[in-house]
C-alpha cells in the first residue's frame, strides 16, 4: 500500500512538471526573441504558436478520443505536448541545436508527464510531438539566412513555396 501512495505522489510531481513547462517552454521562447532583438524570429514564433493551437484544438474537437481511465475526453492530441514540442522545434530551428537539445528534453517531459498522469497514451502524446514540430517548421527560419516559406492566395489561386533572397 505504501509502494502505490509513492507511484501516486510521484505521478501527481510528474504532472506539475508538465504543466509548468507547459508555460514556461512557450514564455522562454517568446522572451528570447526579445533578448535576441529578434523581431522576425517573434513573429515566426506567434504565427507557429497560433497555428499550433488551432490544429490541436481543431483535431481534439473533430476527433473526441475518450482520455485513458475515464479522465475525460478531447485526448487526441496533447496540447501540452504539442504545445512544448511547438516552442522546442522554434528554438532549434531558429537558433540552433545547442538550444534545441535540452527545450527538446524539456518537451519530452512533458510527454512523459502527461502519461504518467493518465491523461494521455502514447498515440496522444506522439501526435502532439508532431503537430508541435510541423507547426513550428512551417513558419520557422534559421537566424540569418534568407530561406522562407511563403503562401498566398486570391479567389482562383493558392501558392505555397519557399523564397530564397541570394
Amino acid at each position: 500500500m505504501f509502494t502505490l501512495h509513492a507511484v501516486r505522489g510521484q505521478s501527481k510531481v510528474m504532472e506539475t512538471s508538465g504543466d509548468i513547462l507547459l508555460f514556461s517552454l512557450p514564455t522562454a521562447s517568446l522572451v528570447g526573441t526579445w533578448v535576441a532583438q529578434d523581431k522576425e524570429g517573434r513573429w515566426q514564433f506567434v504565427k507557429g504558436f497560433v497555428f499550433n493551437q488551432a490544429v490541436t484544438l481543431g483535431m481534439k474537437y473533430a476527433i473526441n478520443k475518450p482520455r485513458p481511465y475515464g479522465n475525460g475526453s478531447y485526448a487526441f492530441p496533447s496540447g501540452h505536448t504539442s504545445t512544448t514540442f511547438q516552442s522546442t522545434a522554434f528554438l532549434q530551428k531558429r537558433y540552433g541545436w545547442s538550444v534545441g537539445v535540452p527545450a527538446y528534453a524539456l518537451a519530452t517531459l512533458t510527454g512523459v508527464s502527461r502519461i504518467a498522469a493518465h491523461k494521455h497514451d502514447g498515440w496522444d502524446v506522439l501526435a502532439g510531438a508532431l503537430v508541435g514540430v510541423a507547426s513550428s517548421y512551417l513558419f520557422t527560419t534559421p537566424k540569418g539566412r534568407d530561406l522562407e516559406l511563403v503562401f498566398s492566395s486570391d479567389a482562383q489561386n493558392v501558392l505555397l513555396g519557399l523564397h530564397y533572397t541570394f
